[in-house]
């Protein structure tokens, strides 16, 4: 195999490591953690997704090295769209502005009373500004800002270095 090729690899899988791999996090907190997330929270998941798609559109473009370049670009833009998520969150946590419309509940308008209090009684409030979980001070949305411009500035790295 050419080695070319090989280091080519590199960048895409860590680009798509690094999404599952917050992915997993996210959803083992919650199913067996046991925090609920906020609109935010699940906000911050999107474009994780988006980014491991890219990393494996990577994969399948290792000979093809402009084109790979594009698409490593392309997944670190998309990193840094969730570290400006996950700062909007932070904010919101830490009071410095107000969160979305979405933020306070997840209920449906034009409900009848009883069918608001069936979606009262079956879905869980989960407020944006108060965080379900910290360590040292920093909240999850916090860690994952971190995590996501590391992630962003990497990739934007890795493909700067395609030339």
């Amino acid at each position: 195999m050419n080695s070319a090729i090989s280091d080519r690899r590199t960048a895409p899988f860590l680009v798509l490591l690094a999404s599952l791999a917050s992915l997993g996090v996210a959803f083992a907190s919650q199913y067996w953690g046991g925090l609920q997330p906020c609109i935010l929270c699940i906000y911050q998941r999107y474009p994780y997704g988006v980014a491991a798609v890219l990393g494996v559109i990577g994969l399948l473009l290792v000979a093809r090295p402009t084109l790979l370049r594009a698409v490593l670009l392309l997944a670190a833009i998309v990193f840094l769209v969730d570290a400006g998520i996950a700062f909007f969150h932070v904010g919101v946590e830490h009071h410095w502005w107000a969160g979305t419309a979405q933020c306070g509940s997840t209920l449906s308008p034009n409900l009848t009373p009883e069918e608001l209090e069936q979606q009262l009684l079956q879905t869980p409030v989960t407020p944006c500004d108060q965080p379900a979980w910290s360590l040292f001070g920093i909240s999850m949305a916090g860690y994952n800002f971190i995590y996501a411009t590391a992630c962003g500035l990497a990739t934007l790295w890795a493909a700067a270095r395609r030339r």
